[in-house]
């Protein structure tokens, strides 16, 4: 739903520079993955109070800056659409509450129902949030739609027994869009 690929390039490299590593080895495998994830793929000897104190420092970086943060293509007919359809629909995601709710808001997108990282005991690519996504929806799981532009996301959303939807270059999904406008079109035509 949200573009913020440069906000969380940004973020990361910054964090990587401030810890001594390559930023261009952290940005290969940073999106996707909940924050502790990547901080304890690359400071494998922190604490976990240590890796806490750098997730919650990693956040407020992260929900300080919105510049570069935009919805992705098509996601605003689609919201819009949904809702006069008056079908339900979610956001899940790795991210903290409070950065989803910057970064939706930067993106002038409202979700019914947002299952953060927060919500959740294990992030994508475990299906809780997936799980607990159609629960709060109403849904059952093999009812329900997901439309991902990651693996671990996918992985979560198939891991739930949902159908998959990869759009944004990823492949892996039982459907593969271009854009949001493409599930859109396939949606509105179903």
């Amino acid at each position: 739903m949200v573009n913020s690929h440069a906000a969380v390039e940004a973020a990361w490299t910054a964090w990587a520079r401030d810890n001594g590593l390559d930023p261009s080895a952290v940005l290969a495998v940073c999106h996707g993955p909940d924050a502790a994830t990547t901080v304890r793929r690359f400071l494998p000897d922190l604490g976990e109070a240590e890796v806490a104190e750098h997730v919650m420092a990693h956040l407020e970086r992260e929900c300080a800056d919105t510049d570069g943060v935009h919805p992705s293509p098509g996601a605003l007919e689609l919201a819009a659409w949904l809702d006069e359809q008056a079908l339900p629909w979610a956001v899940v995601t790795n991210a903290h509450r409070r950065l989803a709710r910057a970064r939706l808001g930067a993106a002038g997108i409202e979700p019914p129902v947002i299952v953060s990282f927060d919500d959740v005991e294990h992030g994508k690519p475990h299906p809780e949030g997936y799980l607990l996504g159609a629960r709060r929806l109403g849904v059952e799981p093999r009812q329900a739609v997901c439309v991902e532009d990651s693996a671990p996301g996918l992985t979560a959303a198939r891991a739930a027994g949902m159908v998959t939807v990869a759009v944004g270059g990823a492949t892996n999904g039982d459907i593969i869009c271009r854009d949001l406008h493409d599930v859109l079109r396939l949606l509105a035509c179903a």
